[in-house]
């Protein structure tokens, strides 16, 4: 079947199985390498994806589902700030340490700073659930959003707590 769609703000055309996953398409024809095989069941978060701006496991969608709608990888991170200023936010509060799961989280926190450029510690953790690490632990990831949210405000010299 046909299936067209815009990938990082291109128009994509191509021909899938009716049983192809998003995760498949795009890894593996479209060679976007920062959407991660992790649990193929939806809870590790390392597939994220963001669908017409909403962060959504691209493992438990079929690319049939996404005909005529919005889809951005952190390869389209170089068109929208937000994910750079995020991006820029894990380096500098060593949010990463294998990055396997970092363009999820990324993603994820730039979508909530999108609808929310104020989170609390507990809305961060919350749009954060969905977003396993195995290396990092939380804080640092937690810390990058929050120091995200400082830039956004313009303030110079934030500093991370460690609660």
């Amino acid at each position: 079947m046909r299936v067209e769609f815009y990938l990082n703000g291109a128009p994509v055309s191509l021909e899938v199985e009716p049983n192809e996953t998003l995760l498949d398409t795009l890894r593996y024809r479209l060679n976007i390498t920062s959407v991660k095989r992790g649990c193929e069941v939806g809870e590790c978060g390392s597939c994220t994806v963001l669908l017409d701006g909403k962060p959504v496991t691209s493992c438990l969608i079929l690319t049939a589902q996404v005909s005529d709608r919005n889809i951005i990888t952190l390869e389209g991170a170089a068109q929208d700030e937000l994910i750079a200023n995020v991006q820029r936010a894990f380096l500098e509060n060593f949010a990463s340490q294998c990055g396997f799961c970092t363009p999820g989280f990324a993603l994820t926190a730039s979508a909530l700073l999108k609808e929310n450029p104020e989170p609390s510690d507990d809305q961060i953790k919350t749009a954060l659930e969905g977003n396993l690490c195995r290396c990092t632990g939380y804080i640092p990831i937690i810390n990058a959003v929050k120091k995200t949210s400082h830039v956004l405000k313009g303030v110079k010299n934030y500093e991370a707590t460690h609660d």
